[in-house]
């Protein structure tokens, strides 16, 4: 029953965790796979240690936590490509 619960719980915040990331940082596409992420961490670790006494703020940090994370990785990426590029042409 309480998973019953944490998964409509998600199914409602999940449209506004979303729309407060793309409003934050842009990107929607990014910030779907964050929230999607954070959905699954929920659905591990909910039913585990318990729902947060505030499930928004939590999937909230989770996806900006996981956006974040892949925003770095992709600029990273971006300058080794670049620096390969550059390095390649001299």
């Amino acid at each position: 029953m309480a998973e019953d619960d944490d998964l409509a719980l998600v199914r409602r915040l999940a449209p506004e965790v979303l729309a407060m990331l793309v409003r934050r940082y842009g990107h929607f596409d990014a910030c779907e796979d964050a929230v999607q992420e954070a959905l699954v961490a929920a659905s591990v670790q909910w039913p585990a240690e318990g729902r947060p006494a505030s499930p928004k703020a939590w999937l909230m940090t989770v996806a900006s936590r996981r956006l974040i994370d892949e925003l770095r990785s992709e600029e990273s990426r971006r300058r080794r490509e670049q620096t390969e590029a550059a390095m390649a042409g001299a």
